[in-house]
């Protein structure tokens, strides 16, 4: 227990200070109108789902290669992850860059107001050049935090969230810049936590340097040996989006409802409280996906099993105390955003819905970290398929449209899906046998630092 709460605070406090980018951004918005809230809203979300989702989701698929490689000392793996990493997101921002370009046609046929798609179009525009930092920003950490190198994080997000805070009041108080200002200081971030992250690694006496003299003879062959970290990547990429955009659906959804600004806009916040609440279940998704990782690696499946136990039941009681506060906060958490009635309204009647929902949301999240960290993303994929879509979508349809309970139906759905998510999870870890997972470690790792000699061998004759 100890050692999972090492590593997750700094995780933590990283992926608080992240997401703090957008929280802060929602707050500049919302003093500004609710039209540029709820256009701000939906174009956040937008870029959620059709990029940071996307390229966190390919991400990720170098986790449990670079958990298991660094538990089994062979640290050439990582470098060479971190890499290709970087190229495979780098490429892959460049549909989402023409998708941008294009989303007002998308908004339109979807029905949505276009008062609020104007202002989430330019948003989106302005929000672009943050894609190709991306690209090295989330294999960067990746590559450090596989490397137990999580506070050097920590301490640059701290440094980069107050320059967000002092770029917004510049562009937005200062020189007028409007919404603009706010997507032009959000990319700013990311930029920023770039160049302190490349620092640290230049300094670092510690950490692996993927420039390293072994790393460099393999550059010429980063065409080759794609297949393992692709066959974790692309499962990885579904798993990560089919949850994000059930979240985005309902956002949709919402604006089909009576009164779509105001739904619109408490969907926003919703969305922003959920994903606050949702930093510690995913920073010990992180360190139980770290551990389990480094445990199969290194040949321990007992202390594997053990770190997702543990790890899972930290998430739970996390869960039941998120709900026990949404429900005492239900009337005054809205008032820190908006003084727009029927929002508050909306809020107030939601907020004890998606605490309960926290309830399946924490384990469930914890558990996936087990299953990334025995390197079974596919598992993954299955799981969210059936929870999210053939059990909570068609909830949250029939109870707010068909039913017609409104708004709060939509978010019972959620209930729905993550009680199913949780309890098929859950299901899986029981049934796992740990010893064939080590075995499956030894010849992942194995097989790609293999690989890499056989490449360096070639180089040298």
């Amino acid at each position: 227990m100890i050692m999972i709460g090492k590593a997750a605070c700094p995780v933590a406090t990283t992926t608080f200070l992240v997401f703090s980018k957008s929280i802060i951004s929602m707050l500049f918005l919302s003093h500004m109108g609710k039209i540029e809230l709820a256009g701000g809203a939906l174009a956040i979300s937008f870029a959620n789902v059709t990029g940071l989702s996307i390229m966190k989701g390919l991400c990720m698929g170098m986790d449990p290669i670079c958990f298991q490689a660094f538990g089994a000392k062979r640290f050439s793996v990582l470098s060479q992850m971190y890499m290709k990493t970087f190229i495979l997101l780098l490429i892959t921002s460049v549909p989402i860059t023409f998708l941008w370009l294009n989303m007002e046609p998308v908004f339109h046929l979807l029905g949505q107001d276009p008062v609020i798609t104007k202002v989430a179009e330019m948003y989106l525009i302005f929000t672009l050049p943050e894609l190709p930092a991306l690209a090295n920003l989330l294999p960067l950490r990746s590559f450090l935090r596989a490397q137990g190198l999580t506070s050097a994080a920590s301490m640059v997000a701290t440094c980069s969230t107050i320059l967000h805070l002092l770029i917004n009041y510049f562009f937005v108080g200062y020189l007028k810049l409007g919404v603009k200002g706010i997507a032009m200081a959000s990319t700013c971030f990311s930029y920023n936590m770039n160049i302190g992250l490349l620092i640290y690694l230049l300094m670092s006496k510690v950490a692996i340097k993927p420039w390293a003299a072994r790393s460099r003879a393999s550059l010429l062959s980063l065409l080759q040996g794609w297949g393992p970290l692709l066959s974790m990547a692309i499962p990885s990429l579904f798993s990560v989006c089919l949850e994000w955009w059930w979240y985005e659906i309902i956002l949709f959804l919402s604006g089909l409802l009576e009164n779509p600004q105001s739904c619109v806009a408490a969907t926003g916040l919703i969305m922003q409280t959920t994903g606050v609440v949702y930093v510690i279940p995913f920073s010990l998704s992180l360190s139980i996906s770290q551990r389990v990782g480094s445990e199969l690696g290194a040949g321990e499946p007992a202390r594997a099993r053990w770190a997702a136990i543990v790890g899972i039941s930290i998430a739970f009681v996390y869960g039941l105390v998120v709900f026990g506060l949404s429900i005492a906060l239900r009337n005054v958490y809205g008032k820190l955003y908006t003084n727009e009635v029927q929002v508050l309204a909306l809020l107030s009647s939601s907020l004890p819905v998606t605490g309960l929902a926290e309830v399946g949301n924490a384990p469930q999240t914890a558990a996936c970290g087990a299953l990334t960290g025995s390197a079974r993303p596919k598992v993954g994929v299955r799981i969210n398929i059936a929870a999210f879509y053939l059990v909570g979508l068609p909830f949250s349809i029939v109870l707010a449209f068909v039913l017609k309970i409104g708004y709060r139906g939509l978010w019972l759905g959620l209930v729905a899906s993550q009680a199913t998510c949780a309890s098929l999870m859950m299901y899986t870890l029981v049934k796992t046998n740990w010893r064939d997972q080590a075995k499956r470690a030894e010849e992942l790792t194995s097989a790609i630092d293999k690989i890499n000699e056989n490449e360096l061998n070639e180089l040298v004759t």
